[in-house]
Protein backbone atom coordinates (compact mmCIF):
# COMPACT_ATOMS: atom_id res chain seq x y z
CA UNK A 1 0.00 0.00 0.00
CA UNK A 2 1.52 3.24 -1.18
CA UNK A 3 0.66 6.33 1.42
CA UNK A 4 0.93 9.99 0.07
CA UNK A 5 1.04 12.88 1.89
CA UNK A 6 -1.36 15.83 0.76
CA UNK A 7 1.80 17.66 -0.57
CA UNK A 8 2.98 14.46 -2.62
CA UNK A 9 -0.71 13.82 -3.44
CA UNK A 10 -1.68 17.43 -4.75
CA UNK A 11 2.18 17.07 -6.77
CA UNK A 12 0.49 13.87 -8.46
CA UNK A 13 -2.18 15.57 -9.63
CA UNK A 14 -0.85 19.12 -10.39
CA UNK A 15 -3.42 21.11 -7.60
CA UNK A 16 -2.57 23.27 -5.02
CA UNK A 17 -2.63 21.55 -1.28
CA UNK A 18 -5.49 24.13 -0.75
CA UNK A 19 -8.09 22.37 -3.09
CA UNK A 20 -7.27 18.89 -0.90
CA UNK A 21 -7.86 21.27 2.14
CA UNK A 22 -11.23 22.28 0.81
CA UNK A 23 -12.42 19.11 -0.48
CA UNK A 24 -11.45 17.25 3.12
CA UNK A 25 -12.83 20.02 5.21
CA UNK A 26 -16.10 20.09 3.30
CA UNK A 27 -16.38 16.00 3.58
CA UNK A 28 -16.19 15.95 -0.38
CA UNK A 29 -12.76 14.08 -0.26
CA UNK A 30 -10.81 12.82 2.74
CA UNK A 31 -7.11 11.50 3.31
CA UNK A 32 -7.85 7.35 3.52
CA UNK A 33 -5.90 6.83 6.18
CA UNK A 34 -4.44 8.13 9.70
CA UNK A 35 -0.88 7.81 11.01
CA UNK A 36 -0.15 7.01 14.60
CA UNK A 37 1.70 10.63 14.67
CA UNK A 38 -1.92 12.21 13.85
CA UNK A 39 -0.95 13.17 9.96
CA UNK A 40 -3.22 12.04 7.39
CA UNK A 41 -2.54 10.15 4.09
CA UNK A 42 -3.89 9.55 0.52
CA UNK A 43 -3.80 6.15 -0.91
CA UNK A 44 -3.12 5.87 -4.67
CA UNK A 45 -6.25 3.86 -5.22
CA UNK A 46 -7.75 7.12 -4.60
CA UNK A 47 -6.47 8.68 -7.85
CA UNK A 48 -9.03 7.55 -10.19
CA UNK A 49 -11.91 8.91 -7.75
CA UNK A 50 -10.02 12.36 -7.61
CA UNK A 51 -10.00 12.66 -11.30
CA UNK A 52 -13.38 11.82 -11.23
CA UNK A 53 -14.40 14.64 -9.18
CA UNK A 54 -12.41 16.74 -11.16
CA UNK A 55 -13.74 16.20 -14.47
CA UNK A 56 -17.50 16.58 -12.71
CA UNK A 57 -16.36 20.16 -11.62
CA UNK A 58 -14.51 20.55 -14.93
CA UNK A 59 -18.76 20.18 -16.81
CA UNK A 60 -19.67 22.96 -13.65
CA UNK A 61 -21.30 20.67 -11.79
CA UNK A 62 -22.13 22.46 -8.15
CA UNK A 63 -20.14 20.75 -5.36
CA UNK A 64 -23.45 19.50 -3.86
CA UNK A 65 -24.18 18.29 -6.94
CA UNK A 66 -20.87 16.35 -6.92
CA UNK A 67 -21.02 15.58 -3.89
CA UNK A 68 -24.63 13.50 -4.44
CA UNK A 69 -23.05 11.50 -6.74
CA UNK A 70 -20.03 10.55 -5.23
CA UNK A 71 -21.13 9.80 -2.10
CA UNK A 72 -24.94 8.76 -2.68
CA UNK A 73 -24.35 6.78 -6.16
CA UNK A 74 -27.60 6.31 -7.95
CA UNK A 75 -27.57 4.77 -11.28
CA UNK A 76 -30.87 6.35 -12.75
CA UNK A 77 -29.47 10.05 -11.26
CA UNK A 78 -26.16 9.66 -12.90
CA UNK A 79 -27.43 8.59 -16.44
CA UNK A 80 -29.84 11.59 -15.59
CA UNK A 81 -27.01 14.21 -14.98
CA UNK A 82 -24.65 12.80 -17.89
CA UNK A 83 -27.78 13.15 -20.52
CA UNK A 84 -27.94 16.95 -19.36
CA UNK A 85 -24.27 17.59 -19.50
CA UNK A 86 -23.66 16.14 -22.99
CA UNK A 87 -26.22 18.29 -24.25
CA UNK A 88 -24.82 21.28 -22.30
CA UNK A 89 -21.23 20.01 -23.81
CA UNK A 90 -22.79 19.75 -27.07
CA UNK A 91 -24.20 23.49 -26.61
CA UNK A 92 -21.00 24.53 -25.72
CA UNK A 93 -18.93 23.16 -28.26
CA UNK A 94 -20.93 25.02 -31.23
CA UNK A 95 -20.53 28.36 -29.76
CA UNK A 96 -16.46 27.85 -29.40
CA UNK A 97 -16.71 26.50 -33.34
CA UNK A 98 -18.64 30.23 -33.66
CA UNK A 99 -16.16 31.57 -31.68
CA UNK A 100 -13.69 30.15 -33.60
CA UNK A 101 -15.35 30.91 -37.18
CA UNK A 102 -15.49 34.60 -35.93
CA UNK A 103 -12.39 34.60 -35.39
CA UNK A 104 -10.89 33.11 -38.12
CA UNK A 105 -12.64 35.89 -40.07
CA UNK A 106 -11.67 38.65 -38.34
CA UNK A 107 -8.33 37.58 -39.28
CA UNK A 108 -9.08 37.44 -43.09
CA UNK A 109 -10.23 41.44 -42.24
CA UNK A 110 -7.04 42.44 -40.56
CA UNK A 111 -4.80 41.00 -43.24
CA UNK A 112 -7.00 42.41 -46.22
CA UNK A 113 -6.64 45.31 -44.12
CA UNK A 114 -2.78 45.74 -44.92
CA UNK A 115 -3.21 46.17 -48.33
CA UNK A 116 -5.94 48.71 -48.37
CA UNK A 117 -4.66 52.61 -48.92
CA UNK A 118 -7.40 55.07 -49.37
CA UNK A 119 -9.83 54.02 -51.69
CA UNK A 120 -9.34 50.55 -54.02
CA UNK A 121 -11.64 48.69 -56.76
CA UNK A 122 -11.35 44.61 -57.07
CA UNK A 123 -13.14 41.64 -58.33
CA UNK A 124 -12.92 38.99 -56.27
CA UNK A 125 -15.16 35.45 -56.48
CA UNK A 126 -16.99 35.05 -53.26
CA UNK A 127 -19.17 31.83 -51.97
CA UNK A 128 -22.69 31.66 -51.58
CA UNK A 129 -23.29 33.91 -47.83
CA UNK A 130 -26.63 32.83 -46.39
CA UNK A 131 -27.42 36.09 -43.60
CA UNK A 132 -29.84 36.77 -41.07
CA UNK A 133 -31.65 40.04 -42.08
CA UNK A 134 -34.15 43.27 -40.78
CA UNK A 135 -35.28 46.03 -42.28
CA UNK A 136 -33.84 49.13 -41.32
CA UNK A 137 -33.93 52.91 -41.98
CA UNK A 138 -31.13 55.03 -41.86
CA UNK A 139 -32.22 58.57 -40.96
CA UNK A 140 -28.53 59.48 -40.27
CA UNK A 141 -25.25 58.24 -39.45
CA UNK A 142 -25.49 57.44 -36.14
CA UNK A 143 -23.56 54.04 -35.07
CA UNK A 144 -24.88 54.24 -31.58
CA UNK A 145 -28.41 53.96 -32.74
CA UNK A 146 -27.40 51.12 -35.12
CA UNK A 147 -25.64 49.35 -32.74
CA UNK A 148 -28.21 49.65 -29.95
CA UNK A 149 -31.14 48.51 -32.71
CA UNK A 150 -28.94 45.20 -33.77
CA UNK A 151 -28.59 44.68 -29.83
CA UNK A 152 -32.85 45.36 -29.30
CA UNK A 153 -33.05 42.71 -32.07
CA UNK A 154 -30.22 39.47 -32.78
CA UNK A 155 -28.67 37.70 -29.68
CA UNK A 156 -25.00 39.08 -28.60
CA UNK A 157 -23.54 35.51 -30.51
CA UNK A 158 -25.40 36.95 -34.22
CA UNK A 159 -23.77 40.38 -34.32
CA UNK A 160 -20.51 39.49 -32.88
CA UNK A 161 -20.14 37.62 -35.95
CA UNK A 162 -20.76 40.83 -37.80
CA UNK A 163 -22.93 43.56 -39.07
CA UNK A 164 -23.52 44.89 -42.71
CA UNK A 165 -25.69 47.01 -44.69
CA UNK A 166 -27.44 46.45 -47.65
CA UNK A 167 -29.05 48.82 -50.31
CA UNK A 168 -30.48 47.82 -53.62
CA UNK A 169 -28.14 48.93 -56.66
CA UNK A 170 -31.30 51.49 -57.97
CA UNK A 171 -31.05 53.31 -54.72
CA UNK A 172 -27.36 53.43 -55.17
CA UNK A 173 -27.53 54.52 -58.87
CA UNK A 174 -30.34 57.24 -58.00
CA UNK A 175 -28.28 58.41 -55.20
CA UNK A 176 -31.31 57.34 -52.25
CA UNK A 177 -28.23 56.85 -49.71
CA UNK A 178 -30.94 57.29 -47.06
CA UNK A 179 -32.98 54.31 -48.31
CA UNK A 180 -31.20 51.13 -46.84
CA UNK A 181 -33.01 48.28 -47.35
CA UNK A 182 -31.82 46.85 -44.31
CA UNK A 183 -29.02 45.17 -41.80
CA UNK A 184 -27.27 42.25 -42.07
CA UNK A 185 -25.30 39.58 -40.29
CA UNK A 186 -23.44 36.00 -41.90
CA UNK A 187 -25.28 33.17 -40.68
CA UNK A 188 -22.67 30.42 -38.41
CA UNK A 189 -23.00 26.85 -40.37
CA UNK A 190 -25.62 24.90 -38.98
CA UNK A 191 -27.67 27.34 -37.09
CA UNK A 192 -31.38 28.26 -38.14
CA UNK A 193 -32.75 31.53 -38.30
CA UNK A 194 -35.73 33.30 -39.86
CA UNK A 195 -35.48 36.17 -42.17
CA UNK A 196 -32.64 34.61 -44.14
CA UNK A 197 -31.05 36.09 -47.17
CA UNK A 198 -29.16 34.23 -49.79
CA UNK A 199 -26.31 36.20 -51.21
CA UNK A 200 -24.93 34.49 -54.33
CA UNK A 201 -21.73 32.72 -55.12
CA UNK A 202 -19.95 34.48 -58.35
CA UNK A 203 -17.73 37.34 -58.90
CA UNK A 204 -18.26 40.32 -57.07
CA UNK A 205 -17.12 44.15 -57.64
CA UNK A 206 -15.70 45.19 -54.13
CA UNK A 207 -14.70 48.16 -53.17
CA UNK A 208 -12.72 49.47 -50.75
CA UNK A 209 -12.64 52.64 -48.16
CA UNK A 210 -10.60 54.26 -45.83
CA UNK A 211 -12.08 56.99 -43.86
CA UNK A 212 -15.53 57.77 -42.62
CA UNK A 213 -19.28 56.95 -44.34
CA UNK A 214 -19.16 60.25 -45.59
CA UNK A 215 -16.99 59.16 -48.65
CA UNK A 216 -19.01 56.18 -49.63
CA UNK A 217 -20.74 58.10 -52.58
CA UNK A 218 -17.46 58.77 -53.96
CA UNK A 219 -16.35 55.00 -53.67
CA UNK A 220 -19.69 54.20 -55.75
CA UNK A 221 -18.71 56.16 -58.18
CA UNK A 222 -15.60 55.03 -58.87
CA UNK A 223 -16.89 51.37 -59.19
CA UNK A 224 -19.54 52.09 -61.32
CA UNK A 225 -16.98 53.85 -63.58
CA UNK A 226 -14.88 50.82 -63.36
CA UNK A 227 -17.36 48.81 -64.59
CA UNK A 228 -18.80 50.96 -67.57
CA UNK A 229 -14.84 51.11 -68.31
CA UNK A 230 -14.92 46.91 -68.44
CA UNK A 231 -18.63 46.29 -69.49
CA UNK A 232 -19.58 44.58 -66.67
CA UNK A 233 -22.92 44.21 -65.73
CA UNK A 234 -24.09 44.86 -62.17
CA UNK A 235 -26.88 43.00 -60.41
CA UNK A 236 -28.87 42.80 -56.75
CA UNK A 237 -27.62 44.46 -53.96
CA UNK A 238 -24.45 46.48 -52.96
CA UNK A 239 -23.60 44.89 -49.17
CA UNK A 240 -21.67 47.11 -47.18
CA UNK A 241 -19.64 46.46 -44.14
CA UNK A 242 -17.41 47.17 -42.03
CA UNK A 243 -14.30 44.86 -42.02
CA UNK A 244 -11.87 46.26 -39.33
CA UNK A 245 -14.14 47.63 -36.88
CA UNK A 246 -12.88 45.74 -33.82
CA UNK A 247 -9.61 47.14 -34.30
CA UNK A 248 -9.39 50.98 -35.28
CA UNK A 249 -8.41 53.47 -33.28
CA UNK A 250 -10.24 56.26 -34.85
CA UNK A 251 -12.93 56.95 -37.52
CA UNK A 252 -10.28 58.03 -40.19
CA UNK A 253 -8.90 54.16 -40.24
CA UNK A 254 -12.27 52.76 -40.33
CA UNK A 255 -12.10 50.37 -43.73
CA UNK A 256 -15.78 49.41 -45.53
CA UNK A 257 -15.71 47.45 -48.14
CA UNK A 258 -19.18 47.43 -50.63
CA UNK A 259 -19.63 44.03 -52.56
CA UNK A 260 -22.09 44.51 -55.87
CA UNK A 261 -22.47 41.08 -57.85
CA UNK A 262 -21.16 40.78 -61.25
CA UNK A 263 -23.95 39.26 -63.62
CA UNK A 264 -22.96 36.63 -66.29
CA UNK A 265 -18.71 36.76 -64.49
CA UNK A 266 -18.68 32.85 -65.72
CA UNK A 267 -15.89 34.09 -67.76
CA UNK A 268 -14.13 37.05 -65.48
CA UNK A 269 -10.91 36.07 -63.74
CA UNK A 270 -11.19 37.43 -60.75
CA UNK A 271 -8.08 38.70 -58.72
CA UNK A 272 -8.39 37.12 -55.33
CA UNK A 273 -10.86 34.26 -53.65
CA UNK A 274 -12.32 35.16 -50.45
Amino acid sequence: MIKLTTAQFARLHHVNKRTLHYYDNIGLFSPAHKGENGYRYYDYTQSIEFEFIRMLKEINLSISEIQKLVHSFNTEDFLQTILRKQKDIDEEIKKLKRVKAVLAQKQEHLLLCRQIDGMEIQMIEQKTEYLRTVPYQFEDDDFIKVFQYVQDTWPPEQYRAGVGSYISLEKVKSKQFDKYDGLYSPIMNGEKVKNVMIKPSGVYLCGYLEGTWDRLPELYEKMFDYAEERQLRLTGYAFEKGINDFAMASEEEYITQVAIRIKDSSKLVPEKKA
